[in-house]
């Protein structure tokens, strides 16, 4: 049985997060960007040491996806040939 999986970028305050959920609504943050005075940072997750994918100073938030997106985050947790949703998900409010 194949687990279903979801990739998708989520709005949060001053950026978006690239996330991965799967069917039972856990989610894992394995990217993201934010935007700030002097530009816009973006990072993708990984489980060690690796400056090389974290950046500042990006001109577009299209810039800043395409790096993080470029990693492959998911991988990390051992899915591969994903796809992430082109629909930007809402915020999640606290209840």
């Amino acid at each position: 049985m194949q687990v279903q999986l979801q990739l998708y970028w989520r709005y949060v305050r001053k950026g978006q997060n690239l996330m991965l959920s799967n069917e039972q609504g856990q989610e894992e943050r394995v990217g993201g960007f934010r935007e700030t005075r002097k530009g816009i940072d973006a990072y993708a997750a990984t489980f060690g040491y690796e400056p090389d994918r974290s950046k500042k100073g990006f001109p577009s938030i299209e810039d800043a996806k395409a790096f993080v997106e470029s990693f492959k985050p998911w991988e990390l947790y051992g899915v591969h040939g994903a796809t992430v949703e082109s629909e930007v998900r809402e915020e999640v409010q606290p209840t």
